[in-house]
């Protein structure tokens, strides 16, 4: 099988992944729950983690590294613990149903929001930012790079704009983490949300959020914590305040095994290897008669995504002749990206995205691109 469903999340992963899972099944007990060899091995395969992703993602504060089960729920616990009925906040056309979704909630409580629109590349324009701003907005929620077009947002000019009107920026890193240089220091990133399981190549079940110093997110979830276990209250310190009940040591330890594959490699030299795969591929197929192609390419640093049609046909059809007739995995549909598909006039067709891993290969490229063009044929 050609493996071209990344964006989704990475099957191949650095060997190091599913020894350390393995590893931690048979020695990890329960973080922060015991002072036992067990309980210990969890809880510094915990904090190792915290380390390194603080490291990786420019926060100051390892402290301030939650864990979560992935970055639907990290996001939650962002919107949910800093908006309430009243505020008003700010997104875009290009988000997620991660994204999209608590904040059609917020609205129907009482929240204001507003949707900066997309182009039919995708693009956003950022004159619209500063024109939607509001004396009571709260934040901005959006995304570091679209999982449809792969068109990636410029989350430094955004957090300028959110800091100059008192508001906050949650970036939504899902598309990027791992694949892009991210420092959220030097972006202006207030809260990011991550997952592990897509380009930082650890297991499904992680992911987290990076909290900067300073940012008070009020608890989703409320339990065991193994700390001031008999207070009434959620204690108040990070990260204890947004981790209740048991954490995914396991899952954990996967992640950390793939964090110092991408710290030894370099998430720049990494990334680069994804970009000029997709390049390839974008090169070999935007002729194609009959097919269309969406997104702005001329992006230098975008996420690693093509999405594409051929002719008329629906995307799930020709995902499935992809799969079964050339053994390429892609992902077809709608890609929990609604209004995304609205800018691009795919609502009904969806479309076929192909994301490409650094563990894919030239040939495996070019093979998919061959498939396309016969197809169109």
């Amino acid at each position: 099988m050609i493996y071209l469903d990344n964006a989704a999340t990475t099957l191949h992963k650095p060997p190091a992944v599913a020894e350390a899972v393995a590893v931690a099944l048979a020695t990890a007990g329960n973080a922060a729950r015991g002072a036992h060899g067990a309980s210990l091995s969890a809880s510094r395969a915990v904090f190792e983690t915290r380390q390194k992703l603080a490291q990786l993602f420019g926060c100051p504060r390892a402290d301030h590294v939650v864990f979560t089960m992935n970055a639907t729920e990290a996001l939650n616990i962002a919107i949910y613990g800093l908006l309430a009925p009243g505020d008003h906040v700010l997104s875009t056309d290009l988000e997620h149903n991660s994204v999209l979704r608590p904040l059609y909630d917020l609205q129907a409580r009482g929240a204001a929001v507003d949707f900066v629109p997309a182009d039919r590349s995708g693009n956003v324009c950022y004159d619209d930012f500063e024109r939607l701003f509001r004396e009571n907005t709260k934040a901005v929620v959006c995304t570091h790079a679209s999982n449809l077009t792969g068109n990636v947002l410029d989350l430094a000019r955004i957090a300028r704009m959110a800091h100059a009107h008192g508001a906050l920026l949650i970036a939504d890193a899902s598309q990027t983490a791992g694949a892009l240089p991210i420092s959220m220091a030097e972006l202006g990133i207030d809260v990011l949300c991550f997952t592990g399981h897509k380009a930082l190549m650890g297991p499904q079940g992680t992911g987290g959020l990076c909290i900067r110093p300073g940012v008070d997110v009020r608890p989703l979830l409320r339990g065991g914590t193994g700390v001031h276990s008999y207070d009434k209250d959620q204690p108040p310190m990070y990260p204890t305040r947004l981790e209740a009940g048991t954490l995914n040591s396991h899952g954990i330890a996967g992640l950390n095994a793939a964090l110092d594959y991408l710290l030894q490699e370099g998430v720049a030299k990494i990334g680069a290897r994804e970009r000029a795969l997709m390049r390839r591929f974008y090169d070999a197929v935007r002729e194609i008669p009959g097919v269309s192609v969406y997104g702005d390419f001329s992006q230098p640093g975008r996420a690693a995504i093509v999405s594409l049609n051929i002719r008329g046909y629906d995307s799930s059809e020709v995902a499935d002749v992809l799969f079964t007739d050339y053994g390429i995995a892609t992902r077809p549909g709608a890609h929990c990206a609604p209004r995304m598909h609205e800018a691009l006039g795919t609502v009904k067709q969806g479309a076929v995205r192909f994301s490409f891993s650094c563990f894919n290969t030239e040939q495996e490229v070019d093979a998919a691109a061959r498939a396309v063009r016969e197809l169109a044929e």
